[in-house]
């Protein structure tokens, strides 16, 4: 009889679990942080636990957003920053407005292209000579006195806080730092910062700041102005000066922060809008949604070859557009209107063959580009209780950027003066005095046909982050996955080269297909980017943290 009962039970329970509507799918391998309030998914568990306690204090999503990205100058210093600069993309959904700024490094007024040039005759990796004008605290600002409700003291302190107090080092920032030691090492305060007797700051160490918590509450109280023409702007123009680079103060005071119109498209219904450039990521994303768009690809099912095989085209004819138009729009005409018109995606589309995959030449307006552009930048979404949104992605460049840390500010500066193309027939990207380098950065909305917002996402990755985003929107709107398998799922990249990359994950006879298509197979020696992103479904808020980078987390106020 007790037998009997028990079974019954179990069958009323897989009867429920199929019949009545769930926020939880119990078919899925993995599962979201679930939310109804607000969201945060960060890089960085530190700087969750910061955004969400401004949340939890009654801060609204650009308050929070502004806490995570000083929080994480501290944090994970190998991608968040001061001295580096990104792209912001705010919804405020009592105004029904979308709006992005751009806080892209930009070119010292005195800088040449030459001059980023070694005696190899390679562009110079790290260093003075390397560092563009920052922007970080700029955009953040920005983005606070405008939009902001708490004070730039409530919304800084966190930050100030875990600068004071230390953090406890990692693994993951112990790996970090002894693989960035090839630049950390080439500068005295890097090396005294980071490294003890030549050796990364060992794990369960304390890591206090004191000169960066000093810097950082000159910000609070004196705003963007302290740091672009007050005594933050003396230190980095003393070290620049010192040290052969060429940032010097009239840099720093004209340097703005701009606010751009977003580009989107309707992607098969939904409304995906993103960074217009000088973030080029945006129009790359946008441009292979478009091509993809008209390929049945949900027909052909999820990492299928055929499947791969148009994402990869379509990846192609967008990467081949970006040599030939993107550039800082403040100096070059970029046609995006064109670019991004379905006339346009129809032609392209034509390009495409199913039967074999297109050499990258064929497609290249005759310009090829392979910059460097490092994987080690970090993204973070926030939806708050008022359900506005902020897409953040910023970053130093490199993984620590130029390796040199500002004498006395204690933070790092990028090395963004290698994202300018030294190739004669790019014009659009060459370096010219106050321009701002194209980069890959990619934070992106996305609302459904009655203009709900749907998803919240963005990557590090450098070049890959377009081809991420792209790929995690697919799944969700072609493939119905789940929102955690979603960004779990195997990535692909293929961008100018003949190989098409694949992370682990693909079947051999996938691959073996792909090369029966033309395809060049590389296996991916790093996983592809790390997309933190909130999906907003039926009133719930689904927080997902890309397990690619260690550290990522989601909280919601059910914590």
């Amino acid at each position: 009889m007790k037998k009997k009962l028990i079974n019954t039970l179990i069958l009323l329970f897989i009867g429920a679990l199929s019949s009545a509507e769930s926020i939880l799918r119990y078919d899925e391998r993995i599962h979201p942080e679930i939310g109804k309030e607000f969201m945060v998914v960060t890089q960085n568990f530190h700087a969750t636990r910061v955004g969400y306690e401004i949340l939890k204090k009654g801060g609204n999503a650009v308050d929070a957003s502004t806490a995570i990205g000083f929080a994480l100058a501290v944090t994970l210093p190998r991608a968040g920053n001061l001295g580096g600069g990104g792209f912001m993309l705010i919804y405020d959904k009592n105004k029904g407005e979308i709006s992005s700024i751009d806080y892209r490094s930009a070119a010292p007024a005195i800088a040449k292209s030459s001059d980023v040039v070694g005696k190899n005759g390679k562009t110079i990796r790290y260093g003075h000579k390397v560092t563009a004008v920052p922007g970080s605290v700029a955009g953040l600002l920005k983005a606070h006195s405008e939009r902001g409700t708490l004070s730039l003291k409530e919304v800084m302190e966190p930050a100030i806080r875990l600068a004071e107090e230390g953090i406890e080092v990692t693994y993951d920032l112990n790996q970090a730092l002894k693989f960035g030691e090839s630049s950390l090492l080439l500068n005295s305060e890097s090396k005294n910062k980071y490294f003890i007797d030549g050796e990364a700051l060992p794990v369960k160490s304390i890591f206090k700041q004191p000169h960066l918590a000093k810097t950082l509450r000159l910000i609070s109280t004196g705003g963007a102005k302290e740091f672009y023409e007050g005594t933050i702007a003396d230190w980095i123009v003393e070290s620049s000066k010192k040290n052969g680079g060429f940032i010097r103060k009239s840099d720093l005071a004209s340097y703005q922060a701009k606010e751009r119109t977003p580009l989107m498209i309707n992607y098969r219904g939904s409304i995906v809008v993103s960074m217009p450039p000088a973030a080029s990521g945006g129009l790359v994303m946008l441009q292979t949604l478009n091509i993809l768009e008209r390929f049945p690809v949900s027909r052909f099912g999820h990492n299928s070859s055929r499947s791969i095989h148009y994402m990869a085209e379509s990846m192609k004819l967008a990467w081949a557009d970006r040599d030939k138009y993107h550039g800082d729009p403040d100096y070059v005409e970029v046609p995006v209107k064109n670019l991004l018109s379905k006339e346009y995606a129809k032609k392209r589309a034509k390009m495409i063959d199913s039967r074999k995959a297109n050499d990258y030449k064929d497609l290249s307006h005759g310009i090829f580009i392979n910059m460097d552009e490092s994987p080690d930048t970090t993204h973070y979404s926030v939806v708050d209780s008022y359900g506005n949104a902020v897409s953040n992605t910023y970053t130093l460049g490199s993984s620590f950027g130029s390796g040199v840390t500002v004498e006395k500010g204690g933070f790092l500066l990028n090395n963004q003066m290698r994202n300018f193309s030294r190739r004669p027939e790019a014009k659009a990207n060459k370096l010219e005095p106050g321009k701002r380098m194209i980069s890959t950065q990619t934070p992106t909305l996305v609302f459904n046909k009655e203009g709900d917002l749907t998803m919240v996402l963005g990557s590090p990755g450098g070049g890959r982050i377009p081809n991420v985003i792209s790929q995690v929107i697919s799944n969700v709107i072609d493939h119905k996955l789940g929102y955690s398998e979603a960004l779990i799922a195997p990535r692909i990249n293929q961008r100018y080269a003949k190989e098409l990359e694949l992370e682990t994950g693909f079947s051999r006879d996938t691959t073996n297909i792909l090369k029966r298509l033309g395809h060049t197979i590389k296996d991916s020696n790093l996983a592809m980017g790390s997309v933190q992103a909130i999906f907003i479904e039926d009133g719930n808020l689904y927080g997902v943290p890309d397990t690619r980078r260690p550290g990522a987390s989601a909280l919601s106020e059910s914590n």
